[in-house]
């Protein structure tokens, strides 16, 4: 029993700080960045390519959008004002208790739960998960979250699929549907897990071995309380920091935004007080695809992309890190 109330104590006390230090953030940024508003926000979206009808997958940054008048409630409504009531909102409400996939996995005790697991992805996915109507995916590392249209179809069929970006899963769905659009709000080409669909639909194509060689049976409860065992291949670890999103590749991440420049498929702009990027998914599945095929990755190697020199690079292909 003590040793309980103990783990249940530091677990409020952890609650806790945590708030404090989100407060004390917000209280910052309302002093010192510039105030916006949804309507705004909402403004600066369709500049930037959203209309009516859209599906978008959303990877964002909260804070570098300034100080939203309303929160991250507001620059949800902003992101449904923009697609309007036919569109379709994804973001990655993923949960990983063991910080990786392949930590994850390793957990003897995780069965994932989406009554209890809320997301580790940050204020704006955490919101979402509150906002009515949205419908999440069952998957115990990559669960997905969809409001609109098309929100049941998106994630109803994760848990089933083969693996966590294959068929039936969301990103799957997503890049077969009109009008499917990857947006990057205040982020790199980093970390968009989009990528991965690549590496599923390729599958022995892919230039690179990416997943270890087990695959893992991993239980979730479903929203009815039903379990689940969910298949799950974890990344090679040895990849990590070779990979677009690793703090050090800098140089990637800028290669990739001035190679979709070049090929006049990245749309860019500001919204709020950030600047932000949208592809079309299905010619950003197919380029990367033909990337592929080049020999260039999101693991490549400075020398391999030296290899391939593309204008603008690295000269000009500076963006947000």
């Amino acid at each position: 029993m003590a040793a309980f109330l103990s783990k249940a104590f530091k677990r409020r006390v952890k609650g806790f700080l945590k708030s404090l230090t989100q407060g004390q953030r917000a209280a910052k940024l309302e002093r010192t960045a510039a105030h916006v508003t949804r309507e705004q926000l909402a403004v600066d979206l369709r500049a930037l390519g959203l209309i009516e009808g859209d599906v978008v997958f959303v990877h964002s940054s909260l804070k570098s959008l300034g100080f939203v008048k309303g929160g991250p409630a507001a620059v949800i409504g902003a992101l449904q004002d923009a697609v309007g009531p036919t569109g379709t909102l994804l973001l990655p409400t993923y949960y990983l208790p063991g910080v990786s996939i392949h930590e994850t996995c390793q957990l003897t005790d995780y069965v994932f739960n989406p009554t209890l697991h809320g997301s580790t992805m940050g204020a704006l996915p955490a919101a979402f998960l509150a906002t009515p109507g949205v419908s999440r995916s069952i998957h115990p590392t990559h669960s997905v979250s969809a409001l609109g249209r098309h929100a049941a179809y998106l994630t109803e069929a994760h848990h089933l699929a083969p693996s966590v970006f294959g068929a039936g899963s969301p990103w799957q769905r997503f890049v077969g549907l009109p009008q499917s659009k990857v947006l990057g709000l205040g982020v790199s080409m980093g970390p968009i897990t989009f990528y991965h669909l690549v590496e599923d639909t390729m599958a022995e194509e892919f230039p690179i071995r990416v997943w270890q060689g087990h695959t893992y049976q991993l239980p979730c409860l479903d929203h009815q309380g039903n379990r689940h065992l969910v298949p799950v291949r974890a990344f090679e670890p040895a990849l990590n920091a070779r990979r677009i999103d690793a703090k050090s590749r800098g140089d990637l991440r800028d290669y990739f935004a001035a190679e979709f420049r070049r090929v006049n498929l990245r749309r860019e702009g500001s919204v709020g007080s950030t600047q932000a990027w949208t592809i079309d998914a299905p010619p950003f599945l197919d380029h990367m695809k033909a990337l592929a095929r080049e020999g260039v990755t999101i693991y490549s190697s400075a020398g391999e992309l030296a290899a391939r020199p593309i204008p603008g690079w690295p000269e000009q292909g500076r963006e947000i890190k």
